[in-house]
């Protein structure tokens, strides 16, 4: 439920950005996002626990099927899905769906969803946190190799910003996080908020500037209905997907879930901060997060839906 009330969070964020697009200029927003997304990777830094991670360090075919998921098969079913924008790769909202192919797994949710379902809860937390440290090189590579091919996209640029806000202070998290790890974990719901909060503001900040663009008016609802069409089948695409290969490569039923659950799930945080880092203040980041944030809806409702079945299987309900 905490979850949906983030979503529901979400989707005010963006009214009061429609309402009063120029709010943005009342608070030094950029100033505060960018400072929020260094703490955000500190703190990411600060509760990784070592021995949460090691349990589930050795169930390797698990681990390269959920990564290879993530980063591989993920971006080119999105470039299988070229051929539905007319604009082919300068289409922003095919630029906005291939963005989200290239995210990582979310973490939070992901474990806590596998450990719903009563699935492999040590490998969940390993790839989940695996996913997380992967995806801070891996989007923008993605990313940048898309856009180099269209726009005068400065690869060197990002890497400097991605430096300073996301890899400089996670370094500095994982090297005190023996000081004050138990601290983070200790206080992780209070952290979460703070994170929640953060992604609110960059939606915020956004959607307001694609508002005051006339960008978001543009894009027609057969476009919008077209795109949730697309994340859902690639939801069930990759999901059911990786039931098939699992139960190929004869992973048990533990196994599987932490497969099928931490496999299809991308993240709304890395999402949004990435936006920000990448494409920083321009018009059409708004646009870029629509995908995610519909994808984002769909596999929470849809995960829990599957760990509640799950559970009630094992508990023979």
């Amino acid at each position: 439920m905490k979850s949906f009330g983030f979503i529901f969070a979400i989707f005010i964020a963006i009214g009061v950005a429609y309402l009063f697009p120029q709010g943005i200029e009342l608070l030094p927003l950029k100033t505060i996002t960018d400072i929020g997304i260094g703490l955000i990777f500190f703190f990411y830094g600060l509760k990784l626990s070592p021995t949460e991670f090691k349990a589930g360090l050795f169930n390797y075919k698990v681990h390269i099927v959920i990564q290879l998921t993530t980063f591989i098969i993920f971006p080119v079913l999105c470039l299988l899905c070229l051929p539905l924008f007319e604009e082919g790769l300068r289409s922003e909202l095919w630029i906005a769906l291939f963005f989200l192919g290239t995210l990582p797994s979310t973490v939070s949710s992901s474990v806590v969803m596998v450990a719903l379902a009563k699935g492999n809860l040590p490998v969940a937390i390993f790839n989940a946190s695996l996913s997380g440290l992967i995806g801070i090189f891996a989007t923008p590579l993605w990313i940048g190799f898309i856009l180099e091919k269209t726009t005068d996209f400065d690869f060197l640029i990002v890497l400097q910003k991605l430096c300073l806000q996301i890899i400089v202070p996670l370094i500095i998290g994982l090297f005190l996080q023996r000081y004050f790890g138990h601290l983070a974990r200790k206080y992780g719901r209070q952290l979460s908020l703070f994170d929640k909060t953060t992604i609110i503001l960059i939606i915020y900040s956004s959607f307001s500037n694609s508002f005051t663009s006339d960008l978001i008016k543009s894009i027609e609802i057969g476009e919008l209905l077209k795109m949730a069409g697309i994340v859902l089948i690639l939801f069930f695409t990759v999901f059911f997907g990786l039931a098939y290969f699992s139960k190929f490569l004869g992973f048990n039923t533990e196994d599987k879930i932490a497969t099928q659950f931490c496999g299809t799930k991308k993240s709304l945080v890395h999402g949004s901060v990435m936006v920000r880092v990448i494409f920083g203040n321009s018009a059409n980041s708004g646009l870029l997060l629509l995908p995610i944030m519909l994808y984002h809806s769909a596999q929470l409702i849809l995960v829990a839906w599957f760990a509640e079945k799950y559970r009630k299987r094992e508990m023979g309900e």
